[in-house]
C-alpha cells in the first residue's frame, strides 16, 4: 500500500476549544512548540475559530502576538488557521477591505494553510477570501460544511467541489463539524469527489458520536489525504481522535505516516499536567469525553447541544429540552437545510426555544433570522417557502439576491480613525473592527493598566 498520509494536529486550537472553551494560555503553550515542530506533521492548526476573540475576552491575551510566538518557534511545520470567510472570525459580514487586510495580516505573522469555509456553502461569500489568500501567497483550504438533508446529496458536494476548483482552491477540506458523517458515507463521498478533484482531500471530524476513527479510516480507503487528529490528552468526545492511536492503526493497514510518536507522547505528557489545572478549576467538564450517538440522529452538535441548555436553564424551562430538540430540524427545514455550523447554529438554536417557550411558533423571531432571511448571510442552500418567508419579514421587505459584501463601504479607515491613537499597529486595528465592545478595553488598559481603576478622592484633613 505505502500510501503516505499527512496528519494535521489541532491541540493548538481546535482540541481546546472543543474541550475547554478554548482556555488554553499561550504560556501553557509554549513549551511544547519545539516537539510538535519536530515530530512531522503536515501541519499544526494554530489559529482562528474561537481563538481569536477568546485571548481578549478571557486570557487577556492578544491573539496576534501568540501567533508571531508560535511562528518564532516552529520553524519547519505549517501553521494553519480556520476562518468564516466573509465572517473572518466574526459573526457578520465585514467589508472586503476588511477580509484583505486581516488575510495580509495573518500571512504576514505567520500563517500558511488558511481552511475558509462559510456557514451557508454559498461560495461567494469565500470569493475575497480566495483573492486576498492568492494575493499574499498563501495556501487556499477551501472547506465545505458538511450536513444531512435532502439536499445535500453526494451530487450537491460534488458540485461545490468542482467550483472551488475553479476559485483557485489549493485543497479541498470536507469539514464535519458536528461528528454526523459516518463511515459509509465518508466512503461514498470522498470516491465521489476524488473522481472529479485531483487536489489534496482533507477531513475533519469530532469525535462526539463515536465513529469517528471508522470514518476516518473509510475516507483514507476511499483516497483522502488528510486528516485532523488531537494530541491525545485533549482528544476524544467533542474533540478529534487521538493522533497516536491513529498513527498506529494507519501504519499497521500499510499507510506511510511521518510522525513521531515520541515527540508526540512528550507533548501529550506536558498537557496531562496542564490538564490537571482546568479539572481542578472546573473548566474541563468531563461530559465533553461522553459518547452521543443521538447525535447521528438529531444532528445538532455538542456545543449547540450546551447552548441550548444554557439557554433553558437560564429560562427555568430546563423540562423543554426535547421539546426544543425536535423543534430544530422543522427549523432547520423551514430555513432551507442550512448546516449547523457558527453563526447558524446559535440562530436555529435561538429560534427553536423561542419557538417552544412562547408556546407559538415564530411568534418571536431575532433580528439575525429576518436578516437571514433577506438574504443578508447568503443564499440559503434549499428552497424556502414564500408564504413562509412573507410571514416573517413581509413581501419584498428589504430582499437581497447579490453577494451580501457587495452592500458594504469600506470600512478599514473608519475603524483606524475611530480607534485612533489607542492603536499601536496594523493588527490593533483589525482587532478592533471585528470586536470593538472587547478590544477598546484591553487597548485603553494594554496603554493605562490602571484606566480601570476609579479615581479615589482624598480628604486631608489638617
Amino acid at each position: 500500500m505505502n500510501r503516505k498520509i499527512e496528519i494535521v494536529d489541532t491541540i493548538l486550537r481546535d482540541a481546546h476549544q472543543s474541550q475547554i472553551a478554548t482556555r488554553m494560555t499561550t504560556e501553557q503553550i509554549i513549551p511544547v512548540l519545539k516537539n510538535l515542530d519536530d515530530a512531522g506533521y503536515y501541519a499544526l492548526e494554530v489559529w482562528g475559530g474561537a481563538t481569536f476573540d477568546a485571548c481578549f475576552r478571557f486570557l487577556d491575551e492578544d491573539p496576534w502576538e501568540r501567533l508571531r510566538i508560535i511562528r518564532k518557534h516552529v520553524k519547519k511545520t505549517k501553521l494553519q488557521m480556520l476562518l468564516r470567510g466573509q465572517n473572518l472570525l466574526g459573526y457578520k459580514h465585514y467589508s472586503d477591505d476588511i477580509v484583505d487586510e486581516f488575510i495580509k495580516k495573518s500571512i504576514k505573522n505567520g500563517i500558511d494553510i488558511i481552511r475558509c469555509f462559510d456557514a451557508l456553502n454559498d461560495l461567494r461569500n469565500l470569493e475575497q477570501t480566495v483573492k486576498s489568500i492568492k494575493k499574499y501567497n498563501g495556501h487556499a483550504q477551501l472547506s465545505i460544511c458538511y450536513t444531512i438533508s435532502e439536499i445535500h446529496t453526494d451530487e450537491y458536494y460534488v458540485d461545490l467541489v468542482k467550483k472551488m476548483v475553479k476559485m483557485g482552491a489549493d485543497s479541498i477540506a470536507l469539514k464535519d463539524m458536528g461528528g454526523i458523517l459516518t463511515p459509509y458515507r465518508a466512503e461514498t463521498l470522498v470516491k465521489a469527489i476524488k473522481k472529479v478533484c485531483k487536489l489534496p482531500l482533507h477531513i475533519h471530524t469530532h469525535a462526539t458520536s463515536g465513529i469517528a476513527e471508522m470514518t476516518y479510516l473509510k475516507a483514507i480507503e476511499a483516497g483522502a489525504d488528510i486528516i485532523d487528529t488531537s494530541v491525545s490528552t485533549f482528544s476524544g468526545g467533542t474533540s478529534q481522535p487521538a493522533t497516536e492511536s491513529l498513527v498506529i492503526a494507519l501504519k499497521e493497514y500499510g499507510y506511510q505516516v511521518d510522525v513521531d510518536l515520541t515527540k508526540v507522547q512528550s507533548v501529550a505528557d506536558h498537557f496531562r499536567e496542564v490538564k490537571k489545572e482546568f479539572v481542578k478549576s472546573g473548566v474541563f467538564n468531563p461530559q465533553v469525553l461522553e459518547v452521543d450517538p443521538n447525535t447521528l440522529i438529531t444532528q445538532v452538535p455538542g456545543g449547540m447541544i450546551s447552548n441550548l441548555l444554557s439557554q433553558l436553564k437560564e429560562a427555568k424551562q430546563l423540562d423543554k429540552f426535547q421539546a426544543v430538540l425536535a423543534e430544530v430540524p422543522k427549523v432547520r427545514a423551514e430555513l432551507g437545510y442550512p448546516p449547523l455550523v457558527t453563526p447558524l447554529s446559535q440562530m436555529v438554536g435561538t429560534q427553536s426555544v423561542m419557538n417552544i417557550l412562547s408556546g407559538e411558533r415564530y411568534k418571536l423571531v431575532p433580528k439575525e433570522i429576518k436578516d437571514y432571511l433577506k438574504g443578508y448571510y447568503g443564499k440559503a442552500p434549499g428552497p424556502i417557502d414564500e408564504d413562509f418567508r412573507n410571514s416573517i419579514i413581509g413581501e419584498d421587505k428589504d430582499r437581497i439576491t447579490v453577494r451580501p459584501a457587495d452592500l458594504l463601504e469600506p470600512s478599514l479607515k473608519h475603524f483606524k480613525k475611530e480607534i485612533g491613537a489607542l492603536a499601536q499597529s496594523a493588527e490593533d486595528v483589525l482587532s478592533y473592527a471585528l470586536f470593538p465592545q472587547i478590544v477598546l478595553p484591553y487597548l485603553k488598559k494594554k496603554q493605562d493598566p490602571f484606566c480601570d481603576i476609579p479615581v479615589q478622592e482624598v480628604t486631608i484633613v489638617y
